[in-house]
Formats: structure tokens, C-alpha cells, sequence
């Protein structure tokens, strides 16, 4: 960062789970300053406050004039209303994932950039991972991806179905690297710990022919995030949380006899969230689209919507 008067000023709505590392990563950001931090509890906002050199708020009309920009980490009921007031009034906003709980509260959020004239991205930082940014490159018109995202029981989100809290991720990443429409969706889900569905699984059909096999879960014992495209000629790997690719093809071998080669394509690692944030940043400087914009997070929170929507209807039929 040169100085604070050349720099971006941004505030962090909610300092939980996620808004806290939004706040570490900002107030040592290029190009930002983090001018304060905002939180219904008032101890952990001054908590963190404090930790940044920053003022602490529990409102964010306190904010009125004093930033260029917010990042939203708050629960996503609240997501709409918050976002449509900052966004109206000329300032941008980087809102987490999922970006509304419904289709109609995101359609809000893009209208009111549209009329503030203002940045809306939201927060899939899977497509920050240098793996995904890597794999790019190679992934060419595949005809069927696997992809399993498990993780152990956490302490948040549980507001939210885990299709809405986990599989979105990697829903983002499908409708960025898969061709075509989604014209089939079937999908299974149970709820085991919570009232919402803790582990779902969905099978989508592309316009293009590609089949994707997505499984979420909430409960496992293990911690796993792989995605698996397998398309002409090529099979590519990719670990999001060890940010690693492998692609492997089918090559002549030296006595003209095809042979499976590859490995490791090279990664420069990196954190995805402060890949993420440093985009936002840039994109409102430079103002430019930031690499998921408003419209593309609607776009998996409408597969999301939809895949749900398919569990509820499996639910029924099979009572």
C-alpha cells in the first residue's frame, strides 16, 4: 500500500468464521486500507478493531461516508438487505457465498449495482485456487467430471443447506470450466445432524453432453476436496486443499505404441481468499469485472436452487 489517501478505503461487515480473515488479509492488503470492522457483538468487533489498529462499529450507518467499499461476511439472510443499502448508495461490495437465499434477493442485489453503478462479486474463492487457475489451461470440453467436497461437522453455516454451503463451490467452478447449460439435474439428500440436508449428491447433465457427479457432505470423518475432469484424450486432477494438478494423456510411446503420460503441472501457490480480496480491490480501481461477478454467483446459487429443489421432490416420492 503507497498511502492511505491513494489507497481503497474498505470496512469487513461481520467478523465470524470468515469476516475475520477478510479483515487480517485487508489491513495488510496493496491498495486497500482498512478503515474499520462491523459486528452485531460488540466485543468481537472491538476485539478485532483493536487487533488491526481500526474503529470498531455495531451499525453500519457508521460507515456512511467513510468507505469506498465493504466486504460482507454476515449471515445470508442478511446478505440482501445489507448489500442493496451499500450498493445503492455507491459503494462496492464483495458479498460471501452464497450470495442471497433466494434468486429474487440476488436479482435485488443486481439491480441495485446496476443503478449505483457499483462492483458486485461474490466470494467463491475456489476460483482464487491456483490449482483451478492452473487447471484452466487444460481443461478442454469434458465429458464427465467427479467431484466430492467432504468435510468434518462444523460450528457455522448451519442456517443454510449444505448444497448452499459447500457444493455451491464447486457449482461455481462447473459453469466456469463446463460448456453449455445445465438441462438435467437429479438429486439425493439426507439431513443427519441438523434439520437442514448435511450430505447431498447431484448428477448434472450439459447441454454439451458432459455429465458432472457432485457429492457434499458435512459430517465426514475426513477432510476432502478433489475434482476429477476426464475429457478426450485427457484426464485432469485436481486437490483444491493440497493445490495440486495432475493431467494425464494418452501419448505415443518411443516404439509408436500409445502410452499414458503426465504428471504435475507446475502451481504457484497462494491464498485463494487473498487472491480473491486483491481482485475486488483491483477491480474497483481499476474499475473493471471482478473474476465472479454478481450475475455468475446467481448463476450457481440457481443450480444450487435447483438441485434442492430436485432433493425436496425425490423426498416426497419416496415417503
Amino acid at each position: 500500500m503507497n498511502t492511505h489517501s491513494q489507497a481503497l478505503r474498505i470496512a469487513v461487515v461481520g467478523v465470524g468464521y470468515l469476516g475475520r480473515h477478510h479483515a487480517r488479509i485487508l489491513a495488510e492488503l496493496e491498495g486497500a486500507h482498512l478503515v474499520g470492522i462491523v459486528d452485531a457483538r460488540p466485543e468481537r468487533a472491538a476485539q478485532y478493531a483493536a487487533q488491526y489498529g481500526v474503529e470498531a462499529m455495531t451499525s453500519v450507518e457508521a460507515l456512511d461516508g467513510r468507505v469506498d467499499a465493504v466486504t460482507i461476511a454476515t449471515p445470508t439472510e442478511s446478505h440482501a438487505d445489507l448489500a442493496c443499502g451499500f450498493l445503492e448508495r455507491g459503494v462496492h461490495v464483495l458479498v460471501e457465498k452464497p450470495m442471497a437465499r433466494t434468486l429474487a434477493e440476488a436479482d435485488r442485489m443486481l439491480d441495485a449495482a446496476s443503478r449505483g453503478g457499483t462492483v458486485l462479486a461474490v466470494g467463491h474463492t475456489e476460483r482464487f485456487n491456483p490449482a483451478v487457475t492452473a487447471a484452466l489451461g487444460v481443461i478442454d470440453r469434458p465429458g464427465f467430471v467427479e467431484i466430492h467436497r467432504l468435510g468434518t461437522f462444523p460450528e457455522r453455516s448451519l442456517d443454510i443447506d449444505v448444497v448452499f454451503d459447500l457444493m455451491i463451490h464447486d457449482l461455481d467452478v462447473l459453469l466456469a470450466t463446463v460448456p453449455g447449460e445445465v438441462v438435467g439435474v437429479e438429486a439425493v439428500g439426507v439431513p443427519v445432524l441438523t434439520r437442514r440436508v448435511d450430505i447431498a449428491n447431484a448428477r448434472l447433465r450439459f447441454s454439451s453432453g458432459c455429465i458432472a457427479n457432485v457429492t457434499a457432505s458435512r459430517i465426514s470423518r475426513d477432510r476432502v476436496r478433489k475434482v476429477r475432469f476426464f475429457q478426450r484424450d485427457a484426464y485432469i486432477s485436481i486437490d483444491y486443499a493440497a493445490q495440486e494438478v495432475e493431467r494425464y494423456a494418452l501419448e505415443p510411446g518411443p516404439s509408436g505404441v500409445p502410452a499414458i503420460a503426465g504428471g504435475r503441472i507446475e502451481v504457484v501457490r497462494d491464498e485463494p481468499l487473498r487472491a480473491e480480496l486483491a481482485d475486488f480491490v483491483g477491480a474497483v480501481r481499476e474499475r473493471r469485472a471482478p473474476r465472479v461477478t454478481g450475475a455468475q454467483g446467481r448463476a450457481a446459487l440457481d443450480l444450487a436452487t435447483r438441485i434442492t429443489s430436485a432433493i425436496d421432490a425425490e423426498f416426497v416420492a419416496t415417503r
